[in-house]
């Protein structure tokens, strides 16, 4: 009894000293939002407004917009069950490299994203091969690894509702996320 006991409070103890310990902070996170008041006050480069018109020098608030006028789209799209960069794809993520590499103050996060079809195991899985494809693509292009940031959705942010072969394609796709 007396052996039961001890062992019992044995665990209790080490259970209670473990409690408080918490996981590390990852290395590399996305830079915070910013804030109204430091919105416009400057460029990625450290210049006043008035350069943020030249090249590779585009205000942070604005970069996200940029982004979308300079590339053809800010996502690629992937058949069922697969994560190989076709040649559209390549087009995209060719001009998505050459805005970045002209940019390079800007970090971006590139989303894995899959149909409403398979296991959440399953389309975590397959969105993070989406995300990685796109990312190793970038890094071959030029675009330093330590900018980008990946992450999976798998099936849980659709763009598009429904269970049809439209929806479906729309909903398989790896979005490269430029900040605000």
């Amino acid at each position: 009894m007396n052996k039961t006991r001890l062992s019992l409070i044995a665990a209790t103890a080490a259970l209670a000293l473990t409690a408080g310990c918490a996981r590390k902070a990852p290395k590399n996170l996305p830079p915070p939002p910013m804030t109204s008041g430091e919105a416009g006050q400057g460029s990625e480069t450290g210049g006043t407004g008035a350069d943020a018109g030249s090249v590779g020098q585009t205000s942070l608030t604005g970069a996200r917009a940029d982004f979308m006028r300079a590339v053809p789209s800010d996502r690629i799209f992937f058949g069922t069950d697969e994560y190989g960069i076709d040649d559209q794809d390549r087009r995209t993520l060719d001009a998505q490299a050459a805005w970045l590499l002209a940019h390079p103050a800007i970090a971006v996060t590139i989303e894995g994203h899959c149909d409403e079809r398979g296991t959440r195991e399953y389309n975590l899985a397959l969105g993070d091969r989406r995300a990685n494809a796109a990312k190793n693509y970038l890094a071959a292009k030029g675009v330093p690894a330590l900018r980008m940031t990946t992450i999976s959705w798998g099936k849980e942010k659709p763009v598009a509702l429904g269970s049809t072969e439209d929806a479906w394609a729309q909903n398989r796709r790896a979005v490269t996320i430029v900040p605000q």
